[in-house]
């Protein structure tokens, strides 16, 4: 058991036999008679669907004990999309509603952990930051402002905003969770001899 106040992004729950990841929890402090709340976001992970519930910050939840497994990306087909354990081979379809938008950004040979329970695989684990080329944006502009952003295609077919600097093949850096710019990625430049 847990108390909602302890909550936190990526636990995963059991409310009425079904199973919820934890994307999001915020506590919020009550005033003199009411009081605090805990709201939270959930995701079923069965059906993808999203659940914004609130607790009392003492309420008890039962949490569900995870096992990961790091397992490789093989392929995305329709709505499925199969990983490996390479030490098994075994091989198993996670639905694409219960990767969210992430799943864009699967690279086949990409090693992720995978949470299971009972057997079921509940998610895949992302990095908060990937790295992606840009496929199509307009030609680079070099100017002194700041605040000015263009549309970019990714190779994947992500479209994200870039500043006007970054050119067509170039590898930037995203956030998985948002889909948003975060930088250029540095690429090291090898010298031959």
């Amino acid at each position: 058991m847990v108390i909602a106040s302890e909550l936190r992004p990526g636990m995963f729950l059991r409310i009425e036999r079904e199973i919820y990841k934890v994307l999001d929890a915020e506590s919020k402090a009550g005033s003199a008679k009411l009081g605090g709340v805990v709201k939270t976001k959930l995701c079923n992970v069965t059906s993808g669907r999203m659940w914004e519930p609130h607790f009392r910050p003492q309420e008890r939840l039962q949490d569900v004990e995870v096992e990961r497994r790091a397992m490789e990306f093989l392929f995305g087909d329709g709505e499925t999309c199969t990983f490996m354990d390479p030490r098994t081979f075994e091989q198993i379809a996670i639905q694409r509603p219960i990767l969210g938008p992430a799943c864009a950004f699967l690279q086949s040979g990409m090693e992720l952990p995978v949470e299971f329970f009972e057997g079921r695989a509940l998610s895949v684990v992302f990095p908060d930051i990937v790295e992606a080329r840009v496929a199509d944006t307009a030609p680079p502009v070099h100017s002194q402002q700041d605040s000015a952003w263009k549309d970019a295609t990714l190779d994947n077919g992500v479209h994200v905003r870039v500043p006007p600097f970054i050119a067509p093949g170039e590898v930037v850096r995203v956030d998985v969770r948002d889909g948003r710019y975060v930088e250029r990625a540095r690429v090291e430049h090898k010298r031959t001899a």
